[in-house]
């Protein structure tokens, strides 16, 4: 069970990098056949999440919009560009932004491991 939510998380994470998969390009990078990718594709619209499938030879996957932001899944680079990112929103003057960003580089500091919070640390105090 622990591998197919990795899996899961996965799939999620690769599908949020790109526009449209190929559904034997995602199976591939999974290391699973067509059919298992199916199913898992099928748990993430069971999770919520609004995965539209297209048939044929230009098909594919794609993550279409949600009613409401779903959970990302970062690399630890992306991570850190985001805690960069938010902190220089929250110095700037952009009518409005400055407390959202603090909000959410708050709640995103939170959760992230001590070995990227260092990270983050020492970049944005350069």
């Amino acid at each position: 069970m622990a591998d197919t939510g990795n899996r899961t998380l996965r799939l999620l994470s690769l599908m949020q990098s790109r526009r449209n998969w190929a559904g034997a390009d995602l199976a591939r990078r999974l290391g699973v056949s067509v059919r298992t990718l199916r199913r898992d594709v099928e748990r993430l619209r069971d999770l919520g999440y609004p995965v539209e499938a297209q048939p044929g030879v230009d098909g594919g996957y794609r993550l279409a919009p949600g009613a409401s932001l779903p959970p990302l899944v970062l690399d630890d680079d992306e991570a850190v560009a985001l805690v960069v990112g938010l902190q220089a929103a929250a110095q700037t003057a952009v009518a409005g932004m400055a407390e959202a960003s603090v909000r959410a580089l708050t709640k995103v500091v939170q959760v992230l491991p001590v070995r990227l919070r260092r990270r983050a640390d020492a970049l944005r105090a350069v």
